[in-house]
């Protein structure tokens, strides 16, 4: 089985290109593959696939094997594979995903993908809530990209310890699906800082989704405009929420880290 690790902002899978071929329990392969001693080492699997409403669909796998809706810094690297390997022959193109269609634009550099922005459609929200976790209460705003984020802020997301307080937040009882997390540090009207824990993921590089969701509930809370630099761990994303249509959309690179095979044993 070939297979290609991608990254976007570090936040890194292992793709398939499954447009002949699917592979059996894709849940159980997406915690093989994804294992970082056992395994090629990943964020998760990411399959790209035919579609009868889009240029290719794509199924997303966390680490732990459970399947989401959506993942921004993915869905950038789908639309490099698509484009690389020849699948499709244009640069605007509809991915089909468990959220939805989204619509993608392919910025390329010496005839390859380097960055995409994501049409990343219109985001849904509810009102501020308070968590209690371990003793402590945290306001959050809860915001759906197609899959759920609950956003807070704090003086200096480098300080908070999320392996002990991210697999708290993601279980919460208020989340009955779960939820990805995002701590956000607040440095200017148009410069947003934060780190993730991702459900079914733990903390990683990046999150595409969780980006968009941080402007959006910055903006509802009145702290940022509708444009802005997020820096990531990985990297920085640039978020736009448009008044007019009440659309998010993500530009960010997309890069290729090596290709292999996977051996059945």
């Amino acid at each position: 089985m070939k297979f290609t690790k991608m990254q976007g902002l570090g936040n890194d899978y292992v793709y398939l290109d499954c447009t002949r071929e699917m592979p059996e329990d894709l849940p159980a392969l997406a915690r093989r593959v994804s294992d970082r001693h056992f395994g090629i080492g990943s964020d998760g699997l990411i399959c790209i696939c035919p579609s009868d409403c889009a240029d290719v669909r794509m199924r997303m796998y966390n680490a732990d094997g459970s399947e989401s809706e959506m993942c921004g810094n993915g869905i950038r690297c789908v639309g490099k594979f698509a484009y690389d390997k020849g699948l499709v022959g244009k640069t605007s193109l509809a991915v089909e995903t468990l959220a939805g269609i989204k619509h993608l634009e392919l910025h390329l550099e010496h005839g390859k993908v380097s960055a995409v922005t994501v049409d990343m459609g219109v985001p849904t929200w509810e009102e501020n809530r308070v968590l209690t976790i371990q003793g402590e209460d945290y306001t959050v705003t809860p915001v759906s990209m197609g899959n759920p984020h609950a956003v807070l802020y704090v003086d200096d997301p480098g300080a908070v310890d999320l392996p002990r307080l991210g697999p708290d937040f993601e279980h919460h009882p208020s989340f009955p699906n779960r939820t990805n997390t995002e701590f956000v540090q607040v440095l200017g009207p148009d410069h947003l800082r934060m780190r993730v824990w991702e459900r079914g993921s733990g903390e990683t590089m990046a999150c595409g989704t969780g980006a968009c969701a941080v402007l959006v509930a910055t903006v509802l809370n009145g702290k940022c405009g509708r444009s802005a630099d997020v820096d990531l761990l990985g990297g920085r994303l640039h978020i736009r929420w448009d008044e007019e249509t009440g659309h998010v959309f993500m530009t960010g690179g997309a890069a290729t880290v090596f290709e292999g095979e996977l051996i059945e044993e």
